[in-house]
């Protein structure tokens, strides 16, 4: 049976080891040069992004490069020189967004498949056909796409592979064809370097040109004023639509620049959710408990089974972001010896374990920590806190960067974490 991809994202090493150990089949990122992520690109260097792309081959795993901003004229032998570069490092697709770069990376790379970015907009079997002629082997679809599209794209061109987002942030304008950053900021959107000025608050003016009077719109209790904030996408609990359609080759996550905890529990929760397809136990339930421990802005199944204008629930106007049921307590190193502290941890607290895919864990007790298995969940009680260089700690503080020895190895990159109520009490 021909299974669907997960695709996570990677916005540094750090991230692409957590994803893929948390599930993910494939992951996408790349160095800041003409990616839409520059900032998170800026993590990887050439270095660190080869490493990577070792790193997932050696697992059997895939990496695919962004290479997804639209060029200025004077940027085009800019384009050719980073499309080499990113060849040598033999990702296992480049992906691009303009026709003009799709014939550019045929030429530089011809052995390295294309993948053509959501920001070409594909709607419809006639653009998908003319970018497969043009040698594209998937296609990105554009956010605003349906599931029926879907299917009448792949019944002309059976071919072409066809990636879905499934979840993560989504753009107030159509897939990303938006220029208030650029007025506002001068900072363009589709050459990476949005300034997301759509999650601001605004206030709203009326004004009468015969009177010369401006008037200041008020609005209801707790409306707000976040009037252009697009909610999150959350397909979880459609998957088994979509992998029923057998249509979708890839379901893709967005998040290069959202936190490693992001990173880990959106891709294990939508790795189970696959896998629960497959296996005949899709329960939608348990993975929507699972994301909504992440922060977000409220979440909406957006359009892939219904059309944008019979949405009434995809935009936030309260809100720019709220906290998730969890907050990050700290992460495990990738030797599972040592942690970091991301929230207040004292002595005495019990912690849930988060683990990768594929891992479990065996309750203990010793002089220095506790693990139990509660509900079918894993805990750990400290008894002690002690950095590698020997100090102790009654509590150890956020953004504390002493390496803390773990009392038991844990597998690479666990996460721990707790009740955000706890969290915030911790604080006050």
């Amino acid at each position: 049976m021909h299974k669907v991809e997960l695709l996570a994202p990677a916005g540094n090493l750090e991230k692409l080891k957590i994803a893929l150990g948390y599930g993910a089949d494939a992951i996408y990122g790349g160095t800041s040069t003409f990616s839409l992520r520059i900032r998170s690109g800026k993590e990887f260097d050439m270095e660190s992004y080869a490493e990577g792309i070792a790193y997932a081959h050696s697992l059997g795993k895939k990496v695919y490069c962004t290479i997804n901003s639209f060029p200025f004229n004077s940027q085009l032998k800019l384009y050719e020189n980073h499309i080499a570069k990113m060849a040598e490092l033999n990702p296992d697709a480049l992906i691009v967004s303009s026709p003009g770069i799709v014939k550019m990376a045929s030429k530089i790379a011809p052995n390295i498949p294309i993948h053509l970015s959501t920001q070409a907009n594909v709607m419809n079997a006639l653009d998908a056909q003319v970018y497969y002629d043009l040698g594209v082997k998937r296609i990105i679809v554009a956010r605003e796409i349906s599931l029926k599209d879907c299917e009448a794209i792949k019944s002309v061109i059976p071919d072409l592979e066809l990636e879905v987002f499934v979840h993560g942030s989504m753009c107030f304008a159509y897939s990303g064809r938006c220029l208030v950053s650029a007025l506002q900021k001068g900072r363009v959107p589709n050459r990476g370097s949005c300034a997301n000025d759509c999650r601001f608050p605004y206030e709203l003016y009326a004004y009468n040109p015969e009177t010369n009077t401006t008037f200041r719109l008020e609005e209801e209790t707790e409306v707000g004023t976040y009037i252009m904030n697009a909610k999150d996408m959350n397909m979880a609990s459609h998957v088994d639509e979509i992998l029923a359609s057998g249509v979708i080759d890839s379901l893709k996550i967005e998040g290069r620049t959202k936190s490693p905890y992001y990173v880990g529990v959106v891709t294990k929760a939508y790795r189970h959710a696959i896998d629960d397809y497959y296996a005949g136990r899709f329960n939608a339930d348990l993975y929507q408990k699972e994301l909504h421990t992440t922060q977000n802005r409220g979440f909406t199944d957006a359009y892939l089974l219904s059309r944008p204008f019979e949405k009434e629930d995809t935009q936030s106007h309260g809100f720019t972001i709220q906290d998730g049921t969890h907050q990050v307590a700290a992460l495990v190193s990738e030797d599972g010896m040592t942690w970091r502290c991301k929230d207040k941890t004292c002595i005495g607290d019990r912690v849930e374990i988060v683990l990768p895919v594929g891992v479990t864990l065996e309750p203990l007790e010793n002089d220095a920590c506790k693990i139990e298995e509660i509900n079918g969940s894993f805990y750990l009680t400290l008894k002690k806190i002690i950095s590698i260089t020997g100090k102790e700690f009654e509590c150890i503080h956020s953004g504390d960067l002493n390496d803390i020895i773990l009392p038991v190895q844990l597998p690479s990159y666990t996460i721990l974490r707790r009740g955000i109520y706890e969290s915030k009490e911790k604080k006050s």
